[in-house]
């Protein structure tokens, strides 16, 4: 959406890229997905380890319909070795009132396996 693409530029603007292009694509797609299972409950298996399923199961505040993710980006979380995925989404909660401009920050660490290194959402404190 056009206003989507304005949220999009204040973000990139207000926070110049620090990470490599490609992490920085991996970044944002996990932390709309995680955004995503976490807001709506869709995707949670993919992150066993944010969504435990032998924990309380938690009712997913927003409905699938109506639920977006404006805009995004990943950077560097200081010289901490973590990233962190800023959000801006909107969403109908299970009330029906729909908000844009909701703001979400996640925080995601490398991990290195044989198959090289990705990111791992952290749980949220």
């Amino acid at each position: 959406m056009p206003g989507d693409q304005g949220i999009q530029r204040a973000l990139e603007a207000a926070w110049p890229a620090d990470l490599p292009a490609g992490d920085e694509r991996e970044l944002r797609v996990a932390g709309a997905g995680v955004l995503r299972a976490d807001a709506t409950g869709v995707g949670r298996a993919k992150w066993p380890r944010l969504f435990d399923e032998g924990a309380q199961v938690v009712v997913p505040a927003f409905g699938t319909a109506r639920f977006r993710v404006q805009a995004v980006i990943a950077r560097r979380d200081g010289a901490s070795g973590r990233a962190v995925v800023h959000l801006v989404w909107a969403g109908t909660d299970r009330g029906g009132t729909y908000t844009d401009g909701r703001i979400s920050d996640l925080y995601f660490t490398r991990t290195t396996s044989r198959g090289g290194s990705a990111w791992t959402p952290q749980p949220r404190t």
